[in-house]
């Protein structure tokens, strides 16, 4: 191999290639606008052109490619809900992830790890057993442990026996696992971009023109384009967009932090989290521990990170794993996430016949980037909703038919 490579390194006349060519100017009109740059808009992006044939297609980027949430977020992909609509759509999105390196021949660097969930009360058990029996019931690996079975599966994690925090057990979600976020985005947009997508980065959206129930151009700050359907997948910035063309979302945003240390031998083979102590851990590739929680408890559309929540992870971190109280931090995150009431998110039709949602994923959105891409560019090719999106439509909020995931978001993402 390293002959190989310096022989690779060497060679005359090689030729280097770009993943992503660069920005091409607008067309006059595309039959599909995409508004986010991020997984979910370049995942749409490479479905509509490879399985329904649509390839005049842009995707507007207001930043650079996937530098949003895509970048912000930590990895995590799980189907470990609470209800059986949102069971069944992220268990396709798992099953996504099994083969999206060979769908893409792109390494996603999926490993599929399992993720622990703790539990420190008996109200905790009583969820956990509820929440293993709703995902046995749809088809995914999850089962409810006890104290020894915590320390079988983690005997690294701080049982703190007759403590605060003392783990009484834990429910256990075999199918979980990690992706790289960027090698996911990259993928999609470099399949997307050779079957004819044009990716349109430092392109702002900054309108639309309405008539009658459709929209029938979008407006930005390199010029107007016409378009004949509109799919908005921006992340943190949905309710403002929506808003652009008169749509308004039961959304709020909430900043979400992470960081993470210096690296370390691995020694952390699974996805590790606590709702009690809002916090969760998982190593990476790199040997760096991520260490999350939940969102901040104001509202805020900003991507600015802090000391208090920085203090709040870190004494998570050490109540379950003491011996990384020497262990330095080298970076800290934040990112924007779009909150529903019921915290699931806002999939389908808008007030507007041509205008598509993907929106509402809160501290979800990575692990649906898949099934979410696949299930919205089907939406758009054929104009009809499919039904693993139905529960999740705008209208389920006056049709108080609302699906109440809060409690399977709390430090699992």
């Amino acid at each position: 191999m390293p002959l190989e490579l310096l022989k690779y390194g060497l060679r005359r006349g090689h030729k280097p290639f770009h993943d992503i060519p660069p920005t091409p100017d607008l067309r006059r009109s595309y039959d599909v606008v995409i508004i986010g740059g991020g997984g979910h808009g370049l995942a749409a992006a490479y479905y509509l052109s490879r399985y329904h044939g649509i390839t005049n297609v842009a995707v507007l980027e207001k930043g650079y490619l996937a530098g949003g949430n895509t970048a912000r977020n930590t990895t995590t992909v799980r189907s470990n809900y609470l209800t059986i609509p949102s069971i069944e759509f992220y268990r396709e999105g798992v099953s996504l992830f099994e083969n999206m390196s060979h769908e893409l021949g792109f390494n996603v660097m999926f490993s599929q790890r399992g993720q622990l969930t703790l539990a420190h009360s008996d109200g905790a058990m009583r969820s956990f057993r509820l929440r293993a029996e709703m995902g046995k019931h749809a088809g995914t690996r999850i089962e409810v442990v006890d104290a020894r079975g915590v320390q079988k599966i983690c005997p690294h994690v701080n049982m703190d026996f007759g403590g605060q925090h003392e783990v009484l057990g834990g429910l256990w979600h075999a199918d979980g696992g990690t992706a790289r976020h960027d090698a996911v985005a990259w993928g999609y947009a470099k399949r997307a971009a050779e079957n004819g997508v044009q990716i349109h980065q430092r392109t702002e959206v900054t309108g639309f023109g309405v008539s009658g129930d459709r929209v029938t151009e979008v407006r930005t700050n390199r010029g107007t384009i016409q378009a004949g359907q509109v799919l908005q997948a921006a992340g943190g910035m949905n309710g403002r967009i929506a808003e652009m063309a008169g749509i308004r979302l039961p959304i709020r945003c909430f900043p979400l932090q992470a960081m993470v240390t210096q690296p370390l031998k691995p020694f952390l083979d699974i996805l590790l989290s606590s709702s009690d102590l809002h916090t969760y851990l998982v190593q990476s590739s790199r040997g760096e521990i991520v260490i999350g929680g939940g969102t901040d408890p104001y509202q805020l559309a900003s991507t600015r990170s802090t000391l208090p929540q920085k203090e709040a992870l870190a004494t998570g971190a050490l109540q379950l794993m003491p011996f990384l109280h020497n262990v330095k931090l080298l970076r800290q995150w934040a990112g924007i996430t779009d909150i529903t009431p019921d915290f699931s998110p806002i999939m389908g039709a808008s007030p507007l016949q041509n205008y598509w949602l993907d929106a509402g994923w809160g501290t979800w959105g990575f692990k649906a980037t898949g099934v979410a891409g696949k299930r919205m560019a089907e939406t758009v090719a054929t104009a009809r909703v499919p039904d693993i999106l139905r529960p999740f439509a705008l209208d389920r909020f006056s049709r108080f038919e609302l699906l109440n995931e809060m409690g399977a978001t709390a430090a699992g993402h």
